[in-house]
């Protein structure tokens, strides 16, 4: 399994491998090995939840086969998405009706992320794009350093951009001027990261691939304070791996962020005090939060639910073990996920069991599904974007 870690960090560092390749590959050089895991078969089950397509779409190319963090952003009735080829589509979040479509002509990386009357993307070849929200019409375009794969966040005047080489830069909202840039040292090996910075009042708290996690300031990158939540143990450099690579979430007041290796940790936002850390759980994505507990998928696909008070389990669901699940999103009482085959699973929040799930698509669906009052939003990888709806029984 370390093996198989080490080439796909490699591969994810280059940026030119797709998500079924990767799998693939490591298949084929790996098959004989005793630690490699296929994914679970789906099997039958008593559904306990009707689910209905309102609507789908698949008219972009999505994420071209690479990984790439391209989402659902959704604002004021509408649900806008990118692909790597440049289109940026906004549609009616009732119906699927395109409302504006622009071509970029820019290898898009991570966004859209909306802002007011503005959004934002990021692209492989380091630019990070304006335009409008209502209209689509290009507004600034800034160069930065590297690769843009975290999806960009706005505090106050500024926008916080985080680089693939290290870079944590603010541009101004409005005009995409650089207003600061400060430089964090990425360790010789490190998951392909994806990480947003969280902001908090003034702050913004960002996790760092040498398992840090550092609170600085949105308006001149000041450092206010930095905590090592991931402690690196072990002798080679894939056992010292401690990226916090998901985006923290705050959650009355506490921030939580989980780790490769290191576990999921609840520190304070003011000082960075570790409150409890639940060492257990190795997750390369983010969590999802209600109003009691914390969600995630570990890095064999087991979906766990933890109480934000001691980061102590309460369930894990092993049934979709290793089916290269997504973010889990809060859908009521439900916790939904999206797998590499294409299929939406729900899960109860109750105990874990498996309530149903529905097929989108035939390829991986890899991000979040985005959820706006009873209505979830998922986009695959294939480009396809679908409205769910669930009709209990």
């Amino acid at each position: 399994m370390r093996r198989i870690l080490a080439l796909i960090f490699i591969l994810g560092l280059s940026g030119c491998a797709t998500l079924t390749n990767m799998s693939d590959s490591v298949g084929d050089l790996f098959k004989d090995s005793d630690n490699s895991e296929p994914p679970a078969e789906l099997t039958e089950y008593e559904s306990e939840v009707k689910l209905d397509i309102l609507w789908d779409k698949s008219d972009g190319d999505g994420t071209d086969g690479l990984a790439l963090n391209l989402v659902p952003a959704v604002a004021e009735g509408r649900v806008i998405i990118a692909d790597h080829d440049g289109l940026i589509q906004a549609r009616s979040l009732l119906d699927g009706e395109l409302f504006w479509e622009v071509e970029t002509d820019l290898p898009i990386s991570s966004g859209p992320v909306i802002d007011g009357d503005l959004l934002f993307v990021g692209t492989s070849k380091a630019d990070v794009l304006a335009l409008n929200t209502n209209t689509g019409e290009a507004v600034w375009k800034h160069r930065v350093s590297s690769e843009v794969m975290a999806l960009p966040v706005a505090v106050g005047d500024n926008l916080i951009v985080r680089s693939a080489d290290g870079f944590d830069i603010a541009l101004n909202r409005e005009d995409g001027k650089q207003v600061w840039s400060v430089e964090h040292n990425i360790p010789a090996l490190s998951v392909r990261g994806e990480g947003a910075p969280v902001a908090v009042g003034d702050m913004v708290i960002i996790g760092y691939a040498n398992g840090k996690l550092m609170a600085i300031n949105s308006a001149d990158g000041a450092n206010i304070w930095e905590t090592s939540v991931a402690i690196p143990r072990g002798r080679s450099e894939i056992d010292r791996l401690t990226d916090l690579n998901g985006t923290p979430v705050l959650n009355d007041d506490i921030i939580f962020v989980s780790s490769y290796k290191s576990g999921v940790n609840a520190v304070t936002p003011i000082d960075g005090e570790v409150i409890w850390r639940n060492e257990v759980i190795s997750s390369f994505q983010g969590l999802s939060a209600d109003y009691s507990y914390l969600y995630l998928s570990d890095s064999s696909s087991d979906v766990w639910q933890l109480d934000q008070r001691n980061g102590a389990s309460y369930w894990k669901q092993t049934d979709l073990h290793q089916r290269r699940l997504s973010m889990p999103a809060v859908y009521g009482d439900y916790v939904v996920v999206g797998d590499f085959e294409g299929y939406l699973h729900w899960l109860s929040k109750t105990d874990g069991r498996l309530l149903g799930r529905i097929e989108i698509t035939d390829e991986p669906i890899v991000s979040q599904p985005v959820v706006v009052e009873d209505t979830l939003y998922v986009y695959a990888t294939d480009g396809t974007l679908a409205a769910v709806r669930v009709l209990l029984f």
